[in-house]
């Protein structure tokens, strides 16, 4: 961890950084982190000049951006509070998995490590968050489950949801209206021709549902 205090902006930058290499295998830009942190490029683009001057990050010039080892321990460190609080308002308190996100954003920044690990403590010690995202642990290791996106699934498979990308809330809802959560099962049909859709069905339930490729990239799931 770096002794130096992050600010709060400094420490949503570089879990920008983690979360856009978390599930993919894509570069991570400049433009990628204006983009998921809702800045200009020109203002990451300072950030990532006073985060490189910290060595949390390594940036070549209109290139690929990565964390450091120090870099990644801080992130690490936001990502856990992060999850753990989603997890907390969900169980503890009575959130739907589509409100906490915005919520544990605030929190992260204010909660003191000794109130983090009392949560966790509290929580059971939980692995994954309300959307299947890992929850790292103490030490900074993060063990994320063996899972390929929806879209990549052949019809006639039946999968388990390990994963869905929290990043637009209606989606959420719309998911748990139609019992696609984490653990589900899912049975895999042939869409319609030329759709660039994928059908499925919960496993038990008559009513398949039509899922367009931006809807199936942001679930990810395991054999069963």
């Amino acid at each position: 961890m770096s002794n130096v205090a992050l600010s709060e902006s400094m420490q949503n930058y570089l879990k920008a950084v983690w979360g856009l290499q978390e599930w993919s295998d894509d570069p991570v830009t400049a433009t990628e982190i204006a983009r998921r942190v809702g800045v200009r490029v020109s203002t990451v683009s300072d950030a990532l000049r006073k985060l490189s001057g910290l060595g949390l990050v390594e940036h070549a010039r209109y290139g690929r951006v990565t964390l450091t080892e120090t870099g990644r321990a801080e992130a690490v460190a936001v990502v856990r509070r992060h999850r753990l609080l989603e997890t907390f308002l969900v169980q503890a308190l009575g959130y739907s998995w589509d409100e906490v996100h915005e919520e544990a954003e605030v929190l992260e920044h204010a909660v003191s490590e000794k109130l983090v690990e009392r949560v966790d403590a509290f929580l059971g010690h939980p692995r994954r968050d309300p959307h299947g995202d890992p929850i790292p642990a103490a030490d900074g290791t993060v063990t994320h489950p063996v899972a390929s996106r929806l879209t990549s699934v052949q019809a006639g498979a039946r999968v388990r949801v390990e994963r869905i990308s929290d990043a637009v809330p209606a989606r959420l809802q719309y998911f748990a209206e139609h019992g696609v959560v984490v653990g589900a099962e899912l049975e895999v049909a042939e869409a319609e021709p030329f759709s660039e859709a994928v059908a499925v069905r919960v496993a038990g339930t008559e009513r398949a549902l039509t899922l367009g490729e931006a809807t199936t990239d942001a679930v990810w799931v395991s054999p069963v």
